[in-house]
């Protein structure tokens, strides 16, 4: 299903939407519709009282960890014996 959006610009903003739909080949419905999508992706999907939660939950179980120049010298030595 469709939903019909009226966007009012002034005569600036039309111009400027007129280039950019022109530059790139695309309708100013396509345009808008794609920037709406990439503007959607860049937002984040968790709040920040979540991200902080998993990030408490993730360091009270114990892990191997080492010196991150031993840790980066040892990728690089895996990545070379393959």
């Amino acid at each position: 299903m469709s939903i019909k959006l009226e966007v009012l610009l002034d005569e600036a903003e039309h111009a400027q939407l007129c280039r950019l739909t022109h530059r790139k080949g695309l309708t100013a419905a396509d345009w808008i519709r794609d920037s709406i999508r990439t503007a959607a992706r860049q937002q984040p999907t968790k709040n920040k009282e979540e991200k902080l939660a998993a990030i408490r939950s993730a360091s009270r179980h114990g892990a191997p960890s080492a010196d991150i120049d031993q840790m980066l010298a040892e990728i690089e030595r895996g990545y070379s014996s393959e």
